[in-house]
């Protein structure tokens, strides 16, 4: 897990996932390439703003098909998407328009 803040951290802790916190973009992306390197990790979450700290990254990540797979998740104010965030997402990926 990769937060951008103390309260999620350790929020998730407490449920029995590890992780850490990174403020800004070259602590996120160092804190990134260490989760990559374990090689028992599945699922990796990050909450939306420290995803947002390395878009190139996250991009690489979701594109190449690879564990882990890469989760984003809100923080402790809420998520930072749109409403439609999910229907925009799909229609990007595959080109289509959902109503």
């Amino acid at each position: 897990m990769i937060s951008d803040n103390h309260d999620t951290l350790v929020l998730l802790q407490l449920a029995g996932i590890g992780g850490v916190v990174a403020h800004g973009p070259e602590e996120t992306a160092k804190a990134l390439a260490a989760a990559l390197k374990q090689k028992d990790l599945g699922i990796l979450l990050m909450t939306e703003l420290a995803a947002e700290s390395v878009p190139e990254k996250v991009r690489e990540m979701r594109s190449g098909g690879a564990l882990p797979l890469l989760v984003e998740i809100p923080d402790r104010h809420g998520t930072r998407r749109g409403q439609d965030f999910l229907s925009r997402y799909i229609r990007e990926a595959i080109g289509v328009k959902l109503e």
